[in-house]
């Protein structure tokens, strides 16, 4: 029998992901040993998680650029100390720190997930150079979507035998099938009378690249034709905020509930007759689980084809498709949904049908094949 492997996955800026905890969940821990290193300021939410699940957990407490110097120093001395075969490492600041420090101590495989597409291209060039650092550094990158791997290639010269699509997973079971009482908790935590609707969701930090700006005057008009209807916007933080609130004043206060947090997302998503989710262009949303998520919950939705979605929605048969940056047909496709009860019907069983490749255990079969 061969002797397990030691991987160690290096996250930040992760309170809580249940991706990751699934993965510390139904890693084969007769193949695998797994530890998480977890640059976070403060002490992250899925830090007890990942232990209740078997994993030896090491938070660093990383606030600014100031704390790189001891993230390092304690880093280095825990990769020093577990001698990992793989470090696995996710989002900028884990995969610039922890990929130099890999190949310093020379660890043989060394994966990034790359978490975003062409987001740096356009809004933030002088990352540029930094996404190719890392990336020089890794034995193998892995794309959550094709949009993902043809960035990497085209845009920024990877070699493609180096990257790798692997979808995210998801337990499709767990987020269509949740229980009443957790979504009667929730519409009593946010006073959610039974007299609103329709209620219009968005689950989308405040980033100009997600589309926000585009969803708001079409609500706007129509709660002109529903009076009581009601915009959440979860994830209700971002660089993007003062913007959404300087369009949010022209519906009432009473309209409009913002969340920044919520731990029973999928209940969430259960409070919504309608979702929302429009990035600008096709190429700025790396993966967008959120499109996954809206149609295992059975919420009929209205998309942009970006990210994941290009690959999978079909216009008019998983959801309503609409234009980037048109606020016009996302009313026009709200109406729709609302009016048309056949064609809602018909888009939330279809949605529901065509997630079969997302599923948790092809995730998990691809992720071990890239380990072994």
């Amino acid at each position: 029998m061969l002797p397990k492997q030691k991987i160690t996955y290096i996250i930040s800026g992760v309170n809580r992901s249940l991706a990751f905890e699934w993965i510390g969940k139904e890693l084969d821990r007769s193949k695998f040993d797994l530890e998480f290193i977890l640059l976070f300021n403060g002490k992250p939410r899925i830090e007890k998680i990942l232990r209740q699940n078997g994993s030896e957990v090491h938070t660093i407490n990383y606030k600014s650029k100031r704390s790189i110097p001891r993230a390092l120093l304690v880093m280095l001395y825990l990769l020093l100390k577990n001698k990992p075969d793989i470090v696995h490492t996710h989002l900028f600041e884990a995969t610039l720190l922890g990929s130099v420090l890999a190949k310093l101590i020379g660890v043989k495989k060394r994966l990034q997930t790359r978490h975003h597409a062409t987001s740096n291209l356009i809004y933030h060039p002088k990352m540029v150079k930094w996404d190719k650092f890392n990336t020089s550094l890794a034995t193998k990158i892995i794309a959550p979507s094709k949009n993902v791997a043809k960035t990497l290639v085209e845009k920024e010269d990877v070699d493609l035998n180096k990257v790798e699509v692997v979808y995210h997973g998801f337990k499709i079971d767990e987020i269509e099938n949740v229980p009443v009482e957790k979504v009667e908790q929730l519409r009593s935590k946010y006073k959610i009378h039974s007299n609103e609707g329709p209620i219009v969701g968005v689950i989308s930090r405040y980033l100009e690249l997600k589309g926000i700006q585009f969803i708001i005057p079409a609500f706007k008009r129509l709660f002109k034709d529903h009076p009581n209807a009601k915009l959440i916007l979860a994830n209700a933080v971002g660089p993007f905020k003062n913007e959404i609130r300087r369009l949010l004043k022209e519906i009432p206060e009473d309209r409009i509930l913002e969340i920044e947090f919520e731990n029973e997302i999928f209940a969430l998503y259960k409070l919504f007759d309608l979702f929302v989710h429009v990035p600008v262009n096709e190429t700025v949303e790396a993966f967008g689980q959120i499109y996954i998520e809206a149609l295992a919950s059975g919420i009929p939705s209205i998309f942009t084809l970006s990210g994941v979605a290009a690959e999978f929605v079909r216009p008019g048969h998983d959801a309503v498709v609409v234009d980037f940056m048109n606020s016009e047909e996302i009313y026009l496709g709200m109406k729709k949904i609302l009016s048309d009860q056949v064609f809602r019907e018909q888009i939330i069983e279809n949605g529901r049908k065509g997630l079969s490749k997302f599923e948790f255990h092809h995730f998990i079969k691809e992720l071990e094949r890239l380990y072994e």
